[in-house]
């Protein structure tokens, strides 16, 4: 049974940084392309960034030279580091799992960044 866990949301001021986990078990992690989305009150989950399996990593324009998505094979890990946050990034950040051809997806943690 495949489950991925959020943590390290919160509350922040604008400017601020979090750092995102989201641990996976019941996968081989190293062959699991992992993502974050993030979806704000009123508006469409949307894709924040991405790592492959193999460590390749992309991002929103919106977020780039801001977050940063990384990896631990090891903790079977996956983390987003916010930077420079603004107003505009408050919403509930998803990790998702694409594993084998399936997906998975988090519970969700929220991140509010007040101004």
């Amino acid at each position: 049974q495949v489950q991925l866990v959020e943590s390290g949301g919160g509350l922040v001021q604008a400017g601020g940084s979090l750092r995102l986990s989201c641990t996976a078990s019941g996968v081989i992690f190293s062959i699991v392309d992992m993502s974050w989305y993030r979806q704000a009150p009123g508006k469409q989950r949307e894709l924040v960034a991405a790592i492959t399996r193999v460590g390749s990593a992309t991002y929103a324009d919106s977020v780039k030279g801001r977050f940063t998505v990384s990896r631990d094979n090891a903790k079977n890990t996956a983390y987003l580091q916010l930077n420079s946050l603004k107003p505009d990034d408050t919403a509930v950040y998803y990790c998702n799992a694409r594993y084998f051809l399936q997906t998975y997806w988090g519970q969700g943690t929220q991140v509010t960044v007040s101004s």
